[in-house]
């Protein structure tokens, strides 16, 4: 089935997710998401496909869903104000980690767009759960799992990308599945309140694409 993009205040917009634990009823109530799968090599794959295959391409990507972070508030929702590929790291070549090598391209890639009033953090992208000491190796305040494949599948089309991530995680330790999904449930109803204020940027025009 080709993906179609929803109608944000009449402009395509294609919500990507990873998982649909994070797709919840007030989610379902405003967006029909891809669902790309967890990873960035699902993630990117993916996304790259549907846009590959839509006949319409939408005019904005939003890449949603759950992140960890052990200096934000638990359970509130940030938009990515730049995101990093933790994963990369040819720095034995001489490359500065971070870097893809022989693609100019920054560690962090900044987001430009961005909704009004939202507030807005760094989040790194990789194919690891971060969880305890492994946060003193990461400099973005928070991370995720999707969010920097998403980006490269939109810049290979061409279309920007906002990133909006609720906090599931990271103040304690992380030793099974119920303590990545105890807030999934809030973090869905500040997701739809984002996508609400998402809407309301485009059609007031503050948000301009």
């Amino acid at each position: 089935m080709i993906p179609t993009a929803d109608l944000i205040a009449g402009i395509p917009v294609l919500f990507a997710m990873a998982a649909e634990a994070e797709y919840g009823p007030a989610l379902r109530a405003r967006i029909a998401p891809l669902m790309t799968g967890v990873g960035p090599v699902e993630g990117a794959v993916t996304l790259a496909a549907a846009l590959a295959e839509m006949p319409q391409r939408p005019r904005l990507i939003v890449s949603l869903g759950s992140a960890g972070s052990r200096r934000l508030v638990q359970a509130q929702v940030y938009q990515v104000s730049g995101v990093a590929y933790r994963d990369m790291d040819a720095s034995a070549l001489g490359f500065r980690p971070g870097c893809t090598p022989f693609l100019d391209l920054p560690a962090r890639i900044d987001l430009p767009h961005r909704i009004p009033g939202l507030p807005a953090a760094s989040l790194s992208t990789g194919a690891n759960i971060v969880s305890g000491p492994a946060y003193d190796r990461i400099a973005e305040e928070m991370v995720d799992m999707e969010t920097f494949a998403h980006l490269r599948a939109a810049q290979r089309f061409g279309i920007p990308l906002i990133g909006l991530r609720g906090i599931s995680d990271g103040v304690e330790e992380l030793r099974q599945l119920t303590d990545w999904t105890q807030y999934l449930h809030v973090i869905d109803e500040r997701l739809a309140a984002a996508v609400d204020a998402l809407r309301n940027a485009i059609g007031e025009g503050t948000l301009a694409l």
